[in-house]
């Protein structure tokens, strides 16, 4: 019998019943659960719960098969038994608000709710093998037993210090296995820790037991798988309490998202081994289990799907299922809202297989086949409407004609979203601010229906052309003219943006301010506020603290090319060359160097020479000097002409 390895919250739950594999039970990001029939490809039933927004569905197991009796039958003679065959009926759900939903296939309704065992959301669940029980752990750090006769909890304790992501059931029912950060095996019927295993660096997401023996003899194992964590490692419970390790190790290229295994019941058996990680790809594995193995074990053969297009996308992996023989494989891929499932066989002896798939053509098949069987029936320009109550059954003219223009004004206001798209042009928005503003409201209108829109259809193309606006007053009125619906799936959608270039995580934060400043009492009515809004949490401050270490070494590295310029500039003055470019010299030096070059004899005779002239140019000045004061004192007054003759 294949086992499923436990499906925590931090990825979508997504399940295949036990034994024949008939049915896929879904949980997507709407809350909703949904059924798939794996033989005919249908929907075979979807279940709203009550607060399915509030307190969304995060982990999922189905109990094990029972016979069910389907409504009265009469009394069949002996000669009439027939084989009774069992079938999967109940699913548990675990819910963020902390109560465990148990819903019935057979009925298509909610068979109970468990309530009251954990103060927190819940993690995981599993259904015991052989009695009416249920086991759930809680992000309270307790682990809960249901019964689910009464619907109450029989025993609750507290099993770790971190929060309870991942259970198991033995095989025989007596041992539980639980996981946070490190993993543990209680002993159910007095509730003590029976081993203790170091477990992971990172919360464990996955446990189930690789053997059927019994831990009597070391022969029994179990595996487990870690978020973040590209291996899964085996561990073995030994007698002498040496089983602290890992004993086997299976290389993955990705954290594991679903993992199947069908256990082995004897060493001369292999274990075999499907897992889906979380880059789509499927692993398969098998191996003989008989004690260390130090060497990691790679995949004996991977899968990969793509599309049938010109440049081929890879097509993600949900979940697969190990069939009765070694190479059936029932596959789930696509979306979680519309996946495909199938069963390939699969030629193992190849390493790598790349299976390429139309998606889209079997989506379009399954809904127009099985969604809605309500038809609309198609008039033609022929045919006649006839409106009962009247005489002859045929409609009055005026109302006709009223109607046929109602649908005109219809036809004429109403565009497709190709039409909206083609009609938005964001690079040719003036942006000035004098723009009408009824072009501006109907800008902001086509935006907030493009954007309700694109949440709900997760369409890549209409988001991308909403989100690239850079108008600020585009933004907020955007994000005002939204329906409350909205606000949580758009804060999800950024919340996904962010983590992505820093170019469009600049865009995101406008979106994100608009979102605060406008709904912020929506928000904080939601009961889930912090589950929701954490993730969110997380990427803020994760960039916060990024950002302060980038600024203190942007500093340093400030500090260093400044310190290294000053070197550089101070080198550079100290090998200036001091040599003079030009000199200059004044005339007056070289006559006095020249006077100084002269022989004594000949100076004393010019100086001799140059004293008696001087003397007598002297004393001629002074009688000139003396005629004039004798002349001016007489009061004679000389003519212009004779100064000038006596000069």
């Amino acid at each position: 019998m294949a086992s499923d390895g436990g499906s925590s919250s931090l990825q979508l739950p997504c399940v295949f019943s036990p034994k024949s594999r008939q049915y896929l039970a879904l949980c997507a990001q709407d809350g909703r659960l949904r059924i798939w029939n794996t033989d005919n490809k249908t929907l075979q039933q979807e279940y709203v719960p009550s607060a399915h927004l509030s307190a969304t569905c995060t982990c999922i197991a189905w109990g094990p098969c029972r016979t069910v009796k389907e409504g009265p039958q009469r009394k069949k003679r002996k000669s009439e038994a027939v084989q009774v065959e069992e079938r999967a009926d109940l699913l548990a759900m675990g819910t963020a608000a902390g109560t465990v939903l148990i819903y019935s296939t057979v009925k298509g309704a909610l068979h109970c709710t468990l309530d009251g065992g954990h103060t927190a959301g819940v993690n995981c669940v599993q259904w015991h093998p052989e009695d009416s029980l249920i086991y759930s752990g809680s992000d309270d750090t307790n682990i809960a037993e249901w019964d689910l006769q009464s619907g109450k909890t029989r025993s609750t304790w507290k099993a770790d210090r971190a929060a309870i992501t991942s259970l198991c059931v033995s095989p025989d029912g007596k041992l539980l296995l639980s996981a946070g950060y490190g993993i543990k095996m209680w002993d159910l019927e007095t509730k003590e820790i029976y081993r203790k295993f170091t477990g992971h660096s990172t919360a464990v997401t996955t446990l189930c037991f690789a053997t059927t023996r019994p831990p009597d003899g070391n022969g029994l194992y179990f595996l487990s798988g870690a978020a973040h964590d590209r291996l899964l490692s085996v561990w073995q419970v030994r007698d002498d309490g040496k089983d602290k390790h890992s004993v086997v190790s299976f290389t993955l290229t990705d954290e594991p998202q679903h993992v199947n295994l069908v256990p082995s019941n004897s060493k001369e058996e292999a274990v075999r081994l499907a897992v889906v990680c979380k880059d789509g790809q499927l692993h398969l594995f098998e191996h003989f289990l008989n004690g260390l193995c130090k060497k990691p074990l790679s995949p004996s053969c991977s899968v990969q799907l793509s599309d049938t297009k010109d440049s081929p996308a890879p097509i993600p992996l949900l979940a697969a299922a190990l069939g009765a023989e070694s190479r059936t494989v029932t596959l789930a891929y696509g979306n979680h809202l519309q996946p495909v499932m199938e069963r390939v066989e699969l030629n193992t002896s190849e390493r790598h297989i790349c299976l390429t798939r139309d998606v889209h053509t079997s989506l379009s098949l399954s809904v127009e086949t099985n969604v809605s069987k309500v038809k609309t029936p198609v008039i033609n320009a022929k045919s006649k409407v006839l409106v009962p109550g009247l005489p002859g059954h045929q409609a009055p003219k005026g109302a006709s004609q009223a109607s046929e223009k109602r649908k005109k004004d219809i036809g004429t206001k109403e565009m497709s979203i190709a039409e909206r798209l083609g009609e938005i042009d964001l690079a040719t928005v003036s942006s000035e601010k004098g723009a009408p503003k009824s072009t501006a409201s109907l800008q902001t209108d086509n935006f907030a229906v493009l954007l309700v829109q694109g949440l709900e259809s997760n369409d890549p193309n209409i988001l991308n052309k909403v989100f690239q606006t850079r108008k600020e007053y585009i933004i907020k009125n955007t994000v005002a003219r939204i329906p409350l619906s909205a606000v949580l799936p758009l804060v999800q959608q950024l919340t996904t943006r962010l983590q992505g270039h820093p170019f469009s995580a600049r865009l995101m934060v406008l979106w994100l301010k608009a979102v605060l400043l406008h709904h912020t009492s929506y928000l904080a009515s939601l009961p889930d506020l912090v589950t929701q809004l954490g993730v969110l949490y997380h990427v803020i401050e994760n960039r916060v603290k990024l950002f302060h270490k980038l600024t203190k070494l942007h500093g340093k590295l400030y500090l260093l090319t400044t310190q290294m310029a000053t070197n550089a500039n101070s080198s550079s003055a100290a090998d200036v060359d001091h040599t003079a470019k030009l000199v200059y010299e004044e005339e007056s030096s070289e006559d006095e160097a020249s006077d100084d070059e002269a022989p004594p004899d000949d100076e004393s005779d010019h100086w001799e020479e140059e004293e008696d002239e001087m003397m007598e140019a002297e004393k001629e000045d002074n009688d000139e000097t003396n005629n004039r004061k004798e002349s001016r004192t007489n009061g004679e007054e000389m003519e212009p002409e004779n100064e000038s003759e006596e000069e």
